[in-house]
């Protein structure tokens, strides 16, 4: 299959939010297990997470990423405003959509100003905002529910609380993608929160926590629609899940060399082997995220990905 442009899995824009005021949200902790408690102020945790930030964004820059950086509003608080990932997604037709947020301190995150600057750079021709799913009590958290395949056109999604089947619909019919729906089990023995957490696709690879599927005929879907789209399966264990080894993004840079972006943490738990396997399609570019990695979420949850069309 020919990988177009227009359908490229990696993009090399992304677009990040430098955090205002960060801490563990207390509104997630219920059914995030990867969330965990620091006994250090806000304030300190805001410094440690800037600090993170800035340096990951200037490591994204050297490797040739184009970064749109956001600075976080300062009101109304949002500690989980440095993951834009869940309330935005960007698409090759030139949409936008918008999406609705299981955490009422979350939905402040969407941000109109945002969607407009984009506007500047890129050739945007909708906005579908799902948020009033919000109303129902029905939420899909953006690519942090759904990891997309985008040269198949297949969304595949673990189902949580954060991924309402209705939601998941609505979206699928919107934007022309084929659902792939599994539950996968954390080891609480909760739905994992996020399937970006233990999934990514690549190009040409697949990281999937396959072992966390417990229904044999879903962990055989999945395997069989992966194998089937060409991709070469790389399977993570569930303690190199809890290390956020699935939240993991390819990128490229503007020469079109594929990165796969990782914390430091995620990459230590990789084995010799699986790195072995991941760098012959994609150079490891590792982040420092220990304090962020704190509110849940790592390196792929930093990133909206910017699928836009550029401005003529």
């Amino acid at each position: 299959m020919t990988q177009s442009a227009a359908h490229a899995q990696s993009t090399s824009s992304v677009l990040m939010i430098r955090p205002g005021r960060f801490y563990p949200n207390p509104e997630t902790a219920a059914d995030n297990a990867f969330q965990r408690t620091r006994h250090l102020g806000s304030d300190a945790l805001t410094l440690m997470a800037r600090k993170e930030f800035d340096a990951a964004v200037q490591t994204l820059r050297a490797a040739g990423v184009n970064v749109h950086v956001f600075e976080d509003t300062a009101e109304p608080e949002k500690p989980d405003a440095v993951f834009p990932n869940n309330w935005i997604s960007t698409h090759h037709d030139g949409r936008i959509a918008l999406f609705p947020m299981y955490s009422a301190l979350r939905r402040r995150e969407r941000r109109q100003d945002i969607v407009e600057e984009l506007r500047k750079h890129y050739r945007v021709t909708e906005v579908i905002d799902y948020s009033p799913f919000e109303d129902e009590g029905c939420d899909l958290e953006g690519t942090g529910s759904l990891v997309f395949d985008h040269v198949n056109k297949i969304a595949y999604v673990s189902l949580s609380n954060r991924s309402n089947p209705k939601v998941i619909q609505r979206f699928a019919d919107d934007f022309s993608y084929e659902p792939v729906i599994f539950t996968s089990i954390g080891p609480n023995g909760e739905p994992i929160y996020h399937t970006n957490v233990m999934m990514c696709i690549g190009t040409a690879f697949a990281m999937v926590g396959l072992e966390m599927i417990p229904n044999k005929a879903e962990r055989q879907q999945l395997r069989s629609r992966l194998e089937k789209t060409g991709k070469e399966i790389v399977e993570l264990s569930a303690d190199q899940i809890a290390n956020f080894a699935g939240n993991t993004i390819e990128l490229q840079n503007k020469s079109g060399e594929k990165l796969l972006v990782l914390s430091s943490r995620a990459a230590r738990a990789l084995t010799e082997e699986q790195r072995k396997t991941l760098t012959g399609y994609a150079r490891l570019l590792p982040l420092e995220l220990p304090t962020i990695e704190l509110g849940g979420g790592s390196a792929r949850c930093m990133m909206a990905t910017i699928h836009l069309p550029p401005q003529l």
